[in-house]
C-alpha cells in the first residue's frame, strides 16, 4: 500500500513542525536502544508521527500522551506491549504490530505469544495480571466498554490507576491506527 501523505522532509518543516519533530526524535522514544526506527533514511518521521506534523498543537499533545503511556505508566512493559498488540490486531495496523512486536520481544514476549496476539487471540499468559489486562484491552477495543466483571478483574490486577492508564493506552493506539489507515494507507480496500 502506498502512503497517502508523503513523508515530510525535516528541512521543509516550519518552526512549529520542527519543534514537534525535535520533541519526537529527541524525546524518550529516541533514548537508549530502539526496537524500531522513528525516521527513514532521509530523516522523515515514520508511522503515525509523520501525520502529527500536520497540526503541531494537536500532534504535540498526542505524542505527549503516547510518551506518558509508554514511559511514565504503572503498567509493566509486558502488559503495555500486550495491550498495544491487542489494539494493533483489532485495527489491522501493520505498522503498530511490526513496531510493537519488536518492542515486545525486548520485554520478554515469546514468539508464541506474539503469534497469538497477531491473530487476534489471547495467548496463554502465565501471569493472571497480564491475562486480565489483555482481556480488558480486547474488550475495550471490541466493545469500547467493560462489563462489571471485566472491570473488577482489571482493577484487581492493575489497580484503578493502572486501568485508567490502560484505557488511555487503548484509546491512544486506536487513534494511531485510525490515523495510519487514513494518512499512511494502511486501509484495507473493500472488495
Amino acid at each position: 500500500m502506498r502512503a497517502r501523505l508523503a513523508g515530510l522532509s525535516p528541512d521543509a518543516l516550519d518552526k512549529e513542525q520542527a519543534e514537534l519533530y525535535r520533541a519526537i526524535t529527541g524525546g524518550p522514544r529516541a533514548a537508549g536502544p530502539q526496537a524500531f526506527a522513528l525516521t527513514d533514511e532521509r530523516g522523515r518521521l515514520r508511522g503515525p508521527f509523520n501525520a502529527m506534523l500536520l497540526s503541531p498543537p494537536v500532534g504535540g499533545a498526542l505524542q505527549a500522551v503516547g510518551a506518558a503511556v509508554r514511559y511514565h505508566s504503572v503498567l509493566t512493559a509486558r502488559v503495555r506491549e500486550i495491550a498495544i498488540l491487542v489494539v494493533a490486531a483489532h485495527w489491522g495496523s501493520d505498522f503498530e504490530r511490526e513496531a510493537h512486536e519488536a518492542v515486545g520481544r525486548t520485554c520478554g514476549l515469546t514468539e508464541a505469544e506474539l503469534a497469538a496476539l497477531r491473530e487476534g487471540a489471547l495467548p496463554g499468559l502465565p501471569d493472571p495480571g497480564e491475562l486480565a489486562a489483555a482481556r480488558a484491552a480486547a474488550a475495550l477495543a471490541r466493545a469500547g466498554d467493560l462489563t462489571d466483571e471485566e472491570y473488577g478483574d482489571a482493577v484487581a490486577a492493575l489497580g484503578e490507576r493502572g486501568l485508567f492508564e490502560l484505557t488511555t493506552l487503548v484509546g491512544y493506539y486506536a487513534t494511531l491506527a485510525l490515523q495510519l489507515r487514513i494518512f499512511a494507507g494502511e486501509h484495507k480496500e473493500k472488495a
